[in-house]
């Protein structure tokens, strides 16, 4: 796709494009915006390189795809509280997001998805790896795609940001408020994209629990089997990060993982998350 503004080249991977040519620190116009969104609709996750961002223009560009959510559990930057700290400090062990799974799907109505701004890297590794659940949906069998059209399932906060979780204490200070992982919402198992129309599948190992009206054994096999699925390499993208990337990705049609293979080294970057609408 190609247009006077910039550029959109698909990445070598299953899923994702990078827009070549656009300087994010301007004010995009309306029309701009429209087809950076289609391109997000269509390649599930766009990456912009060598962008040189103030929080205001971050908060700016994010904001004028959706209303930013403001982040309940992550520490958030000083004096910006749309955007959140995805941190890792050299002595640190533990990650954020070093698991495959959606943002917010614990919500009602989750996310629309997430700008991600990096600020600091290490020299090597951190990179971030992204599924397209569109793929992994179309891969199914047919008789397999029926049964999952009827269930729904449930996801929740509980189990990841709760007090109790281990998740939680090896977070430290850059996780807070563990009396607000109270959330448990139920969204279909398939859904219909709102953008692009796809069927997608929606549930993630981050925050799917079990399926409605199931045991968590009963839900369990299956569940595992459609992470397992979902994992393989076929329907993946992994972006190399450098000071300066951003990646822009659409929760509702994709999964992602950030590696922890930079222990000893530092890594910042600041998150904005947008506001998504129900799900069907």
């Amino acid at each position: 796709m190609r247009n006077a503004r910039f550029d959109v080249r698909p990445t070598s991977g299953a899923l994702g494009a990078e827009i070549l040519g656009i300087d994010l620190s301007q004010k995009l116009s309306p029309a701009e915006t429209g087809e950076l969104r289609q391109a997000l609709y269509a390649h599930g996750v766009i990456f912009f390189r060598d962008q040189v961002l103030t929080p205001e223009q971050h908060i700016a560009f994010a904001g004028s795809f959706a209303p930013i959510n403001i982040n309940r559990f992550f520490k958030a930057v000083p004096d910006y509280p749309q955007i959140a700290e995805v941190r890792k400090e050299p002595a640190q062990t533990t990650n954020i997001g070093g698991g495959w799974h959606t943002d917010h799907s614990y919500d009602q109505i989750p996310a629309l998805g997430s700008v991600l701004l990096a600020r600091e890297v290490p020299p090597r590794g951190g990179d971030t790896m992204f599924a397209s659940m569109s793929l992994a949906y179309d891969a199914l069998s047919d008789g397999l795609k029926r049964t999952l059209e009827g269930l729904r399932a449930v996801h929740s906060s509980r189990h990841a940001f709760g007090a109790a979780s281990q998740y939680a204490k090896n977070m430290g200070d850059r996780l807070g408020n563990p009396d607000k992982a109270t959330q448990d919402a139920v969204h279909p198992v398939v859904i219909r994209h709102p953008g692009s129309g796809r069927k997608t599948l929606y549930v993630n190992p981050g925050f799917t629990i079990h399926f409605e009206g199931w045991t968590a054994a009963e839900s369990k096999p299956l569940l595992d089997f459609l992470f397992a699925h979902a994992m393989l390499p076929e329907f993946h993208t992994r972006f190399q990060w450098r000071e300066g990337s951003i990646a822009f990705w659409d929760n509702r049609a994709t999964w992602h993982f950030a590696i922890n293979d930079y222990h000893g080294e530092r890594r910042l970057m600041h998150r904005i998350t947008l506001e998504g609408e129900p799900l069907s």
